[in-house]
């Protein structure tokens, strides 16, 4: 992504909420709405024809829903970021599950619509730096530090842990945070990196072993990492048969 206005897809059942949006954005620098949906279906078609970059996506929409409309807008090429923006505040956790980059309560304040869109630049200018023109996954990942960018080789990541609305990547050299969600890394880097637990992707090069602590929990120990990874029951087969393949 270059230096041209964010293109914006609202998505949103009320007119008038819409057109708050809509005030909201104009305020914004270098912001370019492109497009308004009523529903979730129309999101998605509008999506296929005008490739925004961004969508203001509301959650209590009537057929289809901003959760199974986030879940069909992820599998576009290319996928728009989504932000979603919703009256209600205990839909945060799966709004991140779908992928979402940011969860706005309405009604939105201008510095909170200010904050999303920067996460939404963040990941934009990450992906188009880093992805090649042919799809194939990125070889760095893009933290956010101190108003520049810091490129994170993907080699170099031990593990990607989710926390609210980050994953923090532990790499070589350190940590550093960024606003992905987690299930879509997941998905990019499925040959990388493997699931050990509901926020957690460890690099499978770096798995050593399986190991129960004293109170009977099982544990991922990494290479070149001290601290132990709780491992949820249901990775459990999966990792087995990765260490120890029949």
């Amino acid at each position: 992504m270059d230096a041209t206005a964010l293109r914006v897809l609202i998505v949103d059942d009320e007119p008038l909420a819409r057109q708050r949006l809509r005030a909201l954005l104009q305020a914004q620098d270098a912001v370019s709405v492109v497009g308004e949906a009523g529903d979730g279906q129309t999101a998605v078609t509008l999506c296929t024809q005008l490739h925004p970059d961004l969508v203001l996506l509301d959650i209590a929409m009537p057929g289809l829903d901003g959760m199974q409309t986030a879940h069909r807008l992820a599998a576009l090429q290319p996928a728009p970021a989504v932000v979603f923006c919703t009256a209600f505040d205990d839909h945060a956790l799966p709004a991140f599950e779908a992928h979402a980059l940011d969860y706005l309560v309405k009604p939105v304040r201008p510095e909170r619509l200010a904050a999303a869109l920067s996460k939404a630049r963040t990941f934009l200018v990450g992906r188009s730096l880093s992805q090649a023109a042919t799809g194939t996954p990125r070889r760095h990942l893009c933290a956010r530090l101190r108003g520049s960018l810091r490129r994170i080789p993907v080699e170099d990541i031990h593990y990607l842990l989710a926390d609210e609305k980050y994953v923090l990547i532990h790499h070589a050299h350190g940590e550093d945070l960024i606003e992905e969600p987690l299930k879509a890394l997941e998905q990019e880097f499925a040959d990388r990196f493997v699931r050990i637990h509901r926020n957690c992707l460890v690099a499978r090069d770096r798995l050593l072993e399986l190991r129960r602590d004293k109170d009977g929990h099982v544990q991922a120990i990494l290479r070149d990492v001290p601290q132990p990874l709780d491992v949820s029951r249901r990775c459990l087969a999966l990792l087995r048969q990765l260490l120890h393949p029949s």
